[in-house]
């Protein structure tokens, strides 16, 4: 007998990429990137975070909503095996699932209980697009989330590569100095699928209110423009 549950977002969260490319493969890897949780108007409650700010990081559970998958298949080909190697779906971390949902841990920052929109919760580390719904906000709980013994299957072969970022001064000054930082921190994880390696190819992803444009040669990434949307 099948079981039919309905699933409606609690909130929306608002980040710096309104596209895919350039986020961050999973949560914390860029520490500096910022998001805020707005919720939606029927749970713009106080009430409800009452004791939320005793707790260091959260737990979002998320949708994929810009992952558009009619049908699911049992195996993927994770990018960070190069795109080539297939492995089962629930040994990933893959968007296309049977059911598009996403779980990310954050830290959280602040607490603003009296915004035009309700409260709201600023939270770093975030790997999500603006405008992403929320369907759950649970607290990080260390005694019981955190397991140091555990193995991370294919990852655990997986060495994460810092490029050498090279960007010119009055480039990067177009961007808002408390934006700069996680801007930089996104570009040396290299935002390019892993099978993608073009040297000649000029990568671009929208990042705030900029489209950033840079190429990658071997291990050193360069930015060859910031061009903000409002010129374009």
């Amino acid at each position: 007998m099948k079981s039919i549950f309905e699933i409606k977002p609690i909130a929306r969260i608002r980040t710096d990429f309104p596209s895919k490319f350039g986020i961050p493969r999973q949560s914390g890897m860029v520490e500096s990137l910022e998001g805020t949780i707005v919720f939606e108007p029927e749970y713009r409650n106080r009430e409800s975070l009452r004791g939320l700010e005793n707790y260091s990081h959260l737990w979002l559970i998320w949708g994929f909503s810009k992952t558009v998958c009619e049908d699911w298949s049992p195996t993927v080909r994770p990018p960070r095996l190069g795109g080539n190697i297939r492995m089962g779906i629930f040994a990933t971390r893959s968007p296309f699932r049977p059911n598009p949902i996403g779980l990310s841990c954050v830290r959280l920052e602040k607490i603003r209980l009296n915004t035009s929109f309700g409260p709201e919760i600023q939270v770093s580390g975030i790997d999500m697009m603006d405008g992403t719904p929320i369907f759950d906000i649970k607290p990080y709980l260390p005694y019981a989330d955190c397991r140091f013994d555990a193995t991370g299957g294919f990852t655990d072969n997986i060495r994460m590569q810092v490029l050498q970022l090279h960007v010119a001064s009055e480039l990067l000054n177009r961007i808002p100095l408390e934006k700069q930082k996680a801007l930089l921190s996104t570009l040396s994880l290299d935002p390019r699928p892993s099978y993608q390696n073009d040297s000649d190819r000029i990568y671009g992803f929208l990042f705030s209110d900029f489209e950033i444009r840079f190429s990658v040669k071997e291990q050193e990434i360069f930015v060859v423009d910031i061009i903000p949307l409002k010129d374009k």
